[in-house]
Parts: C-alpha cells; structure tokens; sequence
C-alpha cells in the first residue's frame, strides 16, 4: 500500500494547543494491526485522538502540542514494526527557508533540532541536499524571525522564501571566492609554514602559532557546530573532529591536530560546491518562465510583471517568445516547443482551444492566450515544487542510515574515552593510548555513511525529470526498484489514448446521425477517451445535440442521461439486461477486428453500435520487450472485452491479460498479483486512481496540466511517452544499486582503517583523509546519476531519455 499523499498539520480551532496530523502507514495486514496501531498512539501522552484507515494506510492523530509532537508519532507507530512517514507539509500550509552554510547532513540535523525547540512549531524538516528548511506553525505564537534566528543560533544563515514563488533564483557565487574556500586556503598555506619551521629546527613556539592559526580558521565552523550539536543532545562528526583535534594538541601534536581540521575542511568544502549544483538545479527552471506578460487590457497591450496576470486575461505571446502562463489558445496558429514540460522535443502544432503550459517556446505564430492559472499554480510551477519536494523527502534506505548513525555516534564516542583512560591503566603508555583514541573519532566519522543515500536520491531524481519522469520522493524510487510485476492500463496506456468512431450502425427506429446524437449528448460532459470520441465524431458531422439531464456516469459500464423524455444508455453489453444474438454477433466481429464496440439505447431495447477504434502506441511493444528483459511480469488489466483486450496484447506482446474489469476489479487483481510480489500500475492517474493507490507503485501517464494524475501517483510521466516507464524503473534499480555501494565502501574503509588503528600504522592525518575521502568518492559516484545523454540499458542502467533543450539539461546540472 503506497500511493503517497503528503500529510498535513493543522491547528485545531478551538483549542489553540492541539494540532491535527495525517500520516501514512505502511506494513498492515489487516483491520487488527489498524487497530493495534490506534490504540498505541492513543496511550502516547498528549494524544487526545487518533484514527486508524486500514483501507488507506493513514493515521489521523489530534495532539497536544505542549507534551507531543509529530515525530513522536512517527516513533511510535515505528517502534511497534510498521512504517510511516513523515513528509514535508504543503507549500500552502508551511513556511520555506533557503539555509546557507551547512557542511554535511550532521549540521542539517543540528539545526532542525534546535528548530524544532521554538515554541508554536508543528513540525519541522530540513534538506541538506536541497538547502532547505520547511517549518509548519502550530499556531500564532511562531514566527519566520523567531526561526531565522534559531537557524543563525546555530551559527547558519537562514532566509525567507515565499512558498507561492516558483524558485528563488540565487545568482551563484564563484567558488573561488567563497569564504569558506579563502579561510581553508589561508589555514593551509599557515599550516605549511607551520610544518616548515617544524623541520627548519625552529623553537616549538614559533612552529605553535601558524598551527593554531590555522585551526582556528580551518576548524572555527566545526568546533561551532560540534558545540551546537551538544547543546541540542547529540553527537555528531564535528564534534568528533573537533575532540580529535584538541585532543592532539593536548598530547603535543599540533600539526596533526591543524591538519585534520584543514583537511576535514577541504573535504566539506569540496562536497559542498559539488552539491551547490544539484541545490541549483531547480533553480535554473525559473529562467524558462519570463519574468513579464504581455497582457491585453482595455484594448490596450500592457506589459505586467507574470505575477501580476490573474486567471481569465489575455495574454498575447508573440513568435519566439515563452509562454509566461497556463492558458488555451482563443486566437491565433503556432507551433509550440513544450520540451521543458513534456520532454518530447518535437514541437506541437497549437491553434483554438488549444493548452499551452508556461515555460514552452512559441513558434512562428503569435498566439492569444486566455489564462487558466496563476503563475504560481502554473504546471512548471507544480513542477518545481514536486521535485524540491522529492529531493527534501526521506526513502527508507535513508531512514535506517539516519537511525544508525545517530546510535553509532555516541558509541565510537564512548569506545574511545575507555581506550584513552582505561586501557592506558592496564598497558601502560597513557599517550600513546590517547592518540589511538583520537584517530579511533577521525576514522569512525560517519562522514560518507551519512551522505550516501541522500545526495543519490537527489542527484536520481534529478536525472529522472529531465526526462519527464517525476519521482515524488527517495521512498517511491525505492519501492519501484523492488518491483516485479507491471500492470498496464489498455486505454490511453498502451493504447495511443485517442481513439476514434469508425462506424456507426443503427439496429433499430433511429437513423445513424440520431443514434450518434444522442449518444454524444449523454456523453457531453464525460472524460473518457471514448466519450470524448463520441462527441468529437458528433461536432464533425455537425450534429445537434439534444438536451440531456440527470447524467451519470456508470464506472465499467457506461453512462447514463434523460434525453428527449426517456432514459438513454450508452455504454458496454453489461448496461443492458439483454443483447439479441444478432447484435451480439455484431460486437463480436467488432471485437475480433480490436474495435470497441458502445451499444446505445434505452430498457426497451438498443437503437444502435458505434464502433470505436483506439491504435496501439508504437513504442507498446518495444517498451514491453524492455520491461520482460529486466525480468518483469507485465500484465494487462482493462474495462474492456476479452476480444478487443487479447487483439491489443497480442499486438503488444502482453501474454498476461484480464478483460472485462470494473474499477474495483482493476484493484482486486493489483492485490492478487501483490500476494506474489511487488507490483507497479501504469494508468492515465484518474480513471485507474484505486489501482494507482493500492499497487505498491503507481505511475500515472501523459499528466502535464492534469492535478489530480500528480497527486494520485507515486511517479507521473509528464510527458506521453510510454517508453519512460523501463527507464525510471532502470534509473530507480542503478539508484539503488550505487546507493548499496556507497554504504558497502563507507563502512569497509572504516573497518580496515579501526584495524590499522591498533597494528599502529595510521595516524591523525591519514585518518581525516580516508574519512573526507570516502565522502568525496561517496558523492561522486551519486553524481553518476546525473550524466546526460545515452546510458547503457542494462538492469542497472537507464535508457536515453528523450530529447530536450539545454534549458531542460540545466536541471539536474548536466552532469
């Protein structure tokens, strides 16, 4: 059970101490482990209520902010074998700050620490690979200062930003005059001096000065960090280095307490302007949307801040101009380059009534736009904050590596004071004891082990939305990296999703034109793709269409409206009680030929077929082949008959096919299938919402524009292509493939060097620079993720991705 929402806290009005929350959870068998959830976040103190779904995995607890907060829910629900998670609140309901300075994933966890002690705070968490911290106010009594300064508490800067606004577009600053880089440059041009004079003879003193100079430049940031972590109760790797380093200094080794602070500094240094490319990424996307409109008021062009346009005006774009907001073409011919939503670098002729996205290139046309959105709500917009969402979100993988290193920390920390106090007692050579304590802090950093997940997940889904896959959060790349089985959707899936009426045959007293008729007008206000060929075939044959009242739409079977005084009904065999032999001869050569075959009439009897014909995609087949090479079970689940479903699987190459499926059917047979093993469902995110939520992922097709397909996925294809799917689910399985091999060399090097420590063939230096090493390897080999263009289609491997423009490439940093 994985379809992800995000969870929300609310304040609750009438009490301004108790905050409502929603979480998901995850692992329940049954309506008794619901229960048994329920009833243990009811006996946490300052839970004032809490509600179990076993149907959607979720809990919705009501608290008391004084005496609980939301990660002890988490706990809680954690602590008896399930999961759950706790994401980031909705732009609209928190509040977002960019938070510069932080050197490693430890500082992150400082600073929310200490966050999350402000009074009025409902929640709060931050992204060391976004640079971001989102905080959601319990009530009133919190405010952005009080927050800032927390952050600058901490010695980190921290800045507003508005949650409505696209991206906040930092002009990046030369690495080469960072502070940060001038300071480790100055420490380490002073710790040559120092080291000079050291074997010059000079007097001890004087090689003494340059050392502490240049830790203090060098190690200033991490004794302060190191001392924000106690204040806050924890342990973490400054304040690993900062002991080792004073540590050497009290035992009369300052070049090697100097140089472990220098080269921990470099290391960060260096991991940080790595990652400022992935925090930029994001970032880059704001400049494909004009900061200006050109907006028709009063008979009159005005040119307007984008903010500014509110939804209903006219916007002229002229000929090579970018779109500046969603709207539907009202006059006007182009050909428009929608790359930047789509991925699909082929530009898409435009003319009257048709979607343009903000962001797209217009062609040779000028084209009048009449707005349906706000820039903040634009689709670009969406996504944006969907991606900074996924980036800033927690994968279970990542969970478990936080959990680790928050127990591992303290211990290394305790090993190390027995081994300078107590074993000196048992040996002897009390300083020689101390030094290896020292170096025992350095090589147990949990530097590299820490950023091994995130910065993957990051750089992966970066990667991903440059080829129009959005993944929303490391937790839905995980879950599709484990997948075994994929079930299409036919409709608009395999399918091209526009199908078309061929024939239409009248069966009884009306004429061809009143069947097709009076079948649109029933149809008028459906979605379906086969409703919409209805009406569409009705308008092109200049049909009048009856007035229709009471419509209702039928899910699997069909729809049904008062036409002319009489119920009509169009739909499947299965919305009449029943269909003469001759007619069902009829549907059957339809079938056979991979028609649709829609019967129309009313209880009395049916007044005719319309023939309706969907082309397979030209990619189905190929994207079936990849999928079953991987090792997948690929399976078809439809609405519609067995005939037409076994002529497009066979076309596709799908051997697995179940026809005839209601939507709740669709679900049964995701959940057969998961009795087996993990499964993913491939739908157009809005008529296959209950099987998109119930596989353990789902992934929604074509969805550029379209809300509620974003929502209810766990990846959405913003573009139409079906032949991303294999390529997120490679990119997903080579995340998590480098993600095992981050882990597995963190902790290997960790481990020889601890047997270095006692053969006594290690020191301080050595130690800093195996750790930062190891960190700069470990963000490296994520950033493999982000190259672009071709990449071997092994099960590890994604797939090229479609064609783009460099704008699109500047998003995850073309690397």
């Amino acid at each position: 059970m994985t379809a992800m929402t995000t969870p929300s806290t609310t304040v609750d009005p009438v009490s301004s101490g108790t905050a409502r929350c929603r979480l998901d959870v995850t692992g329940m068998d049954c309506g008794d482990c619901a229960k048994t959830i329920e009833a243990s976040l009811a006996s946490l103190p300052g839970v004032e209520a809490a509600t179990v779904n076993f149907a959607r995995g979720t809990a919705d607890v009501a608290y008391d902010l004084a005496t609980t907060d939301r990660p002890a829910l988490v706990d809680r629900v954690k602590s008896l074998g399930y999961g759950a998670r706790e994401n980031q609140p909705p732009a609209s309901s928190g509040w977002l700050f960019n938070v510069g300075g932080m050197d490693c994933g430890d500082c992150a966890k400082s600073i929310e620490a200490g966050v999350r002690q402000i009074p009025g705070l409902a929640s709060a968490t931050i992204s060391f690979a976004t640079g971001t911290l989102t905080v959601a106010p319990a009530d009133d009594r919190l405010t952005h200062e009080a927050v800032i300064a927390a952050v600058e508490k901490a010695g980190y800067r921290a800045t507003t930003r508005d949650p409505s606004a696209l991206a906040t577009a930092n002009v990046p600053q030369r690495w080469w005059r960072s502070r940060r880089v001038i300071e480790t440059t100055l420490a380490a041009l002073l710790w040559l001096v120092g080291f000079g004079l050291e074997r010059a003879g000079a007097p001890r003193a004087a090689s003494a000065i340059p050392f502490l100079a240049a830790m203090a430049l060098a190690g200033y940031p991490v004794a302060r960090a190191g001392w924000y972590s106690v204040r806050v109760r924890r342990a973490d790797m400054n304040l690993l280095m900062t002991i080792a380093a004073v540590g050497a200094v009290a035992i009369g080794r300052w070049d090697e307490g100097s140089s472990v602070l220098i080269l921990f500094a470099i290391g960060l240094t260096l991991q940080n302007l790595t990652l400022d490319r992935t925090r930029r990424a994001i970032q880059a996307l704001v400049t494909l949307t004009p900061a200006e409109a050109t907006v028709k008021r009063d008979g009159n062009e005005q040119r307007v801040p984008v903010a500014q346009v509110a939804v209903g005006e006219l916007v002229l774009v002229r000929p090579g101009e970018r779109v500046p907001v969603d709207g539907v073409v009202e006059a006007g011919r182009s050909s428009v380059d929608q790359a930047t939503i789509t991925g699909e670098s082929i530009p898409v002729d435009v003319g009257p009534d048709g979607s343009v996205f903000a962001g797209s290139i217009n062609g040779d046309g000028a084209l009048d736009v009449r707005t349906t959105k706000l820039a903040s709500d634009t689709t670009l917009a969406r996504i944006i904050h969907l991606v900074e969402d996924a980036q800033a979100s927690r994968a279970p993988a990542q969970a478990f590596v936080d959990r680790f290193a928050a127990v591992y920390t303290p211990i290394v920390i305790v090993a190390a004071v027995l081994i300078a106090t107590a074993v000196p007692l048992v040996v002897g050579d009390f300083r020689e004891w101390v030094f290896k304590a020292l170096v025992l802090l350095v090589v147990a950093c949990p530097c590299a082990l820490v950023i091994s997940t995130p910065v993957a997940l990051v750089a992966a889904i970066g990667s991903a939305s440059r080829r129009g896959v959005l993944f929303k959060g490391g937790a839905a790349i995980e879950a599709l990296a484990t997948v075994r089985a994929v079930a299409f959707d036919k409709t608009g899936t395999l399918t091209a999703g526009k199908p078309a009426v061929t024939t239409v045959l009248p069966t009884g007293r009306r004429t061809a034109e009143e069947v097709l008729a009076r079948a649109a007008a029933v149809e008028r206000l459906a979605s379906h793709p086969l409703a919409r060929a209805i009406v569409e075939a009705a308008r092109a044959d200049g049909l009048t269409l009856p007035a229709a009242t009471e419509a209702r739409s039928l899910p699997g079977r069909g729809a049904r409206a008062t036409v002319d005084g009489e119920m009509v009904l169009v739909g499947s065999r299965r919305l009449f009680d029943t269909v003469p032999p001759a007619i069902e001869q009829l549907l059957l050569a339809d079938e056979r030929d991979g028609k649709t075959a829609i019967l129309v009439g009313t209880s009395s009897g049916i007044e005719g077929i319309i023939s309706v014909a969907d082309p397979l995609r030209e990619q189905s087949p190929n994207v079936v082949q990849s999928l079953t090479k991987l090792g997948l079970r690929v399976v078809m689940l439809t609405g519609d008959n067995r005939h037409t479903a076994a002529r497009i699987a066979g076309l596709a190459g799908v051997t697995d096919v179940r026809a005839d499926l209601l939507p709740e059917d669709k679900v049964t047979a995701v959940q057969a299938l998961q009795q087996g093993m993990p499964v993913a469902m491939v739908g157009d995110g809005v008529n296959d919402a209950p099987a998109l939520a119930t596989a353990n992922v789902g992934i929604a097709m074509g969805v550029g524009g379209t809300d509620a397909a974003i929502e209810a996925a766990d990846v959405a294809l913003i573009g139409d292509d079906l032949a991303q799917v294999p390529v997120a689910v490679r990119l997903a399985r080579r995340t998590m493939a480098i993600i095992r091999q981050n882990i597995a060399a963190s902790l290997l090097v960790k481990a020889v060097f601890l047997v270095l420590i006692f053969l006594g063939v290690t020191n301080l230096w050595l130690a800093v620079l195996a750790d930062t090493g190891m960190a700069l390897l470990v963000t490296f080999n994520s950033l493999r993720l982000l190259r672009a263009g071709p990449v071997p289609a092994s099960p590890a491997r994604s797939d090229p991705g479609s064609p783009s423009v460099t704008a699109v490439h500047q998003l995850a940093g073309a690397g």
